[in-house]
Protein backbone atom coordinates (compact mmCIF):
# COMPACT_ATOMS: atom_id res chain seq x y z
CA UNK A 1 0.00 0.00 0.00
CA UNK A 2 1.57 3.47 -0.98
CA UNK A 3 1.28 6.35 1.62
CA UNK A 4 -1.38 9.28 0.17
CA UNK A 5 0.15 12.87 -0.88
CA UNK A 6 -0.66 15.84 0.66
CA UNK A 7 -0.71 19.13 -1.18
CA UNK A 8 -2.13 22.60 -0.78
CA UNK A 9 -2.34 24.87 -3.64
CA UNK A 10 -4.58 27.62 -5.54
CA UNK A 11 -7.99 26.34 -6.29
CA UNK A 12 -10.45 28.22 -8.63
CA UNK A 13 -13.69 29.15 -7.23
CA UNK A 14 -15.75 27.19 -10.34
CA UNK A 15 -13.55 23.98 -9.32
CA UNK A 16 -16.81 21.03 -8.98
CA UNK A 17 -14.28 19.14 -5.90
CA UNK A 18 -14.75 22.90 -4.61
CA UNK A 19 -18.46 23.24 -4.87
CA UNK A 20 -19.17 19.57 -3.17
CA UNK A 21 -17.18 20.99 -0.19
CA UNK A 22 -18.81 23.94 -0.20
CA UNK A 23 -21.99 22.45 0.07
CA UNK A 24 -20.60 20.21 2.91
CA UNK A 25 -20.32 23.56 4.62
CA UNK A 26 -23.17 24.88 3.65
CA UNK A 27 -25.30 21.82 5.35
CA UNK A 28 -23.12 22.45 8.27
CA UNK A 29 -23.50 25.95 9.29
CA UNK A 30 -27.36 25.35 8.11
CA UNK A 31 -27.52 22.97 11.44
CA UNK A 32 -25.79 25.22 13.34
CA UNK A 33 -27.54 28.95 12.67
CA UNK A 34 -30.59 30.50 10.64
CA UNK A 35 -30.22 31.40 7.47
CA UNK A 36 -29.63 35.26 8.49
CA UNK A 37 -26.79 34.19 10.70
CA UNK A 38 -24.96 32.71 8.34
CA UNK A 39 -22.30 34.47 6.56
CA UNK A 40 -21.18 32.38 3.83
CA UNK A 41 -19.95 33.13 0.40
CA UNK A 42 -21.11 31.98 -2.71
CA UNK A 43 -18.97 30.42 -5.40
CA UNK A 44 -19.74 33.71 -7.39
CA UNK A 45 -18.27 36.13 -4.62
CA UNK A 46 -15.67 33.71 -4.30
CA UNK A 47 -14.74 34.07 -7.68
CA UNK A 48 -14.17 37.93 -7.52
CA UNK A 49 -10.60 39.25 -8.28
CA UNK A 50 -9.91 40.08 -4.58
CA UNK A 51 -10.64 36.62 -3.52
CA UNK A 52 -7.89 33.69 -3.15
CA UNK A 53 -8.81 30.45 -2.48
CA UNK A 54 -6.33 27.18 -1.05
CA UNK A 55 -7.38 23.93 -0.96
CA UNK A 56 -6.11 20.68 0.12
CA UNK A 57 -5.47 17.64 -1.37
CA UNK A 58 -4.98 13.89 -0.42
CA UNK A 59 -3.93 12.72 -3.56
CA UNK A 60 -6.73 14.00 -5.89
CA UNK A 61 -9.20 14.74 -3.28
CA UNK A 62 -9.82 18.01 -2.22
CA UNK A 63 -10.30 17.73 2.07
CA UNK A 64 -9.87 21.33 2.87
CA UNK A 65 -10.19 24.40 1.73
CA UNK A 66 -10.29 28.70 3.06
CA UNK A 67 -10.59 31.44 1.19
CA UNK A 68 -9.39 35.11 1.70
CA UNK A 69 -10.71 38.20 0.29
CA UNK A 70 -8.24 41.52 0.61
CA UNK A 71 -10.62 44.08 1.65
CA UNK A 72 -10.49 48.20 1.72
CA UNK A 73 -13.98 48.99 2.79
CA UNK A 74 -12.97 49.67 6.74
CA UNK A 75 -9.45 50.37 6.27
CA UNK A 76 -7.16 47.48 5.01
CA UNK A 77 -7.38 44.06 5.87
CA UNK A 78 -7.81 40.17 4.56
CA UNK A 79 -11.06 38.46 5.51
CA UNK A 80 -10.87 34.36 6.39
CA UNK A 81 -13.63 33.10 4.65
CA UNK A 82 -15.14 29.33 4.00
CA UNK A 83 -12.27 27.79 5.96
CA UNK A 84 -13.50 24.13 6.40
CA UNK A 85 -12.09 20.94 6.25
CA UNK A 86 -14.26 17.78 5.49
CA UNK A 87 -15.03 15.10 7.95
CA UNK A 88 -12.97 12.49 8.36
CA UNK A 89 -9.80 14.32 7.98
CA UNK A 90 -10.75 17.10 11.22
CA UNK A 91 -7.49 17.09 13.70
CA UNK A 92 -5.00 16.60 11.16
CA UNK A 93 -3.30 20.58 10.97
CA UNK A 94 -5.13 20.71 7.88
CA UNK A 95 -7.10 24.04 8.51
CA UNK A 96 -3.99 25.29 10.50
CA UNK A 97 -1.93 24.35 7.07
CA UNK A 98 -4.72 26.60 5.10
CA UNK A 99 -4.44 29.63 7.32
CA UNK A 100 -0.57 29.46 6.63
CA UNK A 101 -1.47 29.67 3.25
CA UNK A 102 -4.09 32.48 3.54
CA UNK A 103 -1.42 34.56 5.84
CA UNK A 104 1.23 34.09 3.70
CA UNK A 105 -0.71 35.23 0.75
CA UNK A 106 -1.86 38.43 2.51
CA UNK A 107 1.57 39.13 3.44
CA UNK A 108 2.76 38.62 0.55
CA UNK A 109 0.29 40.94 -0.96
CA UNK A 110 1.12 44.04 1.54
CA UNK A 111 -2.04 43.47 3.95
CA UNK A 112 -1.21 43.43 7.68
CA UNK A 113 -4.53 42.67 9.32
CA UNK A 114 -6.18 39.67 8.94
CA UNK A 115 -10.33 39.80 9.87
CA UNK A 116 -13.16 36.58 10.56
CA UNK A 117 -16.60 36.12 11.44
CA UNK A 118 -17.38 32.78 13.06
CA UNK A 119 -20.28 31.56 15.43
CA UNK A 120 -20.82 30.99 18.95
CA UNK A 121 -21.39 27.88 18.82
CA UNK A 122 -17.92 26.95 17.44
CA UNK A 123 -15.45 26.08 20.24
CA UNK A 124 -13.10 24.35 18.77
CA UNK A 125 -13.19 26.85 15.83
CA UNK A 126 -13.06 29.56 18.16
CA UNK A 127 -9.94 28.05 19.99
CA UNK A 128 -7.92 27.48 17.45
CA UNK A 129 -8.14 30.99 16.21
CA UNK A 130 -7.10 32.01 19.59
CA UNK A 131 -4.52 29.45 19.51
CA UNK A 132 -3.57 31.13 16.04
CA UNK A 133 -3.65 34.55 17.91
CA UNK A 134 -7.14 35.81 16.94
CA UNK A 135 -8.61 38.47 19.16
CA UNK A 136 -11.87 39.52 19.22
CA UNK A 137 -13.23 42.70 17.85
CA UNK A 138 -16.79 44.26 16.66
CA UNK A 139 -18.27 43.58 13.88
CA UNK A 140 -15.81 44.72 10.37
CA UNK A 141 -17.11 46.17 6.85
CA UNK A 142 -20.61 45.37 6.04
CA UNK A 143 -21.07 43.75 9.11
CA UNK A 144 -23.70 44.15 11.60
CA UNK A 145 -24.08 42.69 15.23
CA UNK A 146 -25.59 39.49 15.36
CA UNK A 147 -25.23 37.97 18.65
CA UNK A 148 -24.83 34.42 17.10
CA UNK A 149 -21.80 35.99 15.33
CA UNK A 150 -18.11 36.40 16.97
CA UNK A 151 -15.75 39.11 14.81
CA UNK A 152 -12.24 38.50 15.30
CA UNK A 153 -8.73 40.09 14.09
CA UNK A 154 -5.16 39.54 14.09
CA UNK A 155 -1.90 41.46 13.02
CA UNK A 156 0.13 39.96 10.85
CA UNK A 157 3.21 42.27 11.08
CA UNK A 158 5.17 41.52 14.13
CA UNK A 159 6.16 44.76 14.33
CA UNK A 160 2.93 46.30 14.51
CA UNK A 161 0.41 44.48 16.87
CA UNK A 162 -3.00 45.55 17.04
CA UNK A 163 -3.71 48.34 19.60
Amino acid sequence: MTEATLSFAQIRADDPQLAALLAASDAYFAALYPAASNHLEDATTLAQPNVTIYGAWVDAQLVACGAVKIMRDDGEYGEIKRVFVAEGWRQQGLAQRIMEKLHAHLRDHGVAVARLETGINEGATLRFYHRLGYRHRPPFGHYAFDPLSVFMEKSLDADRPLP
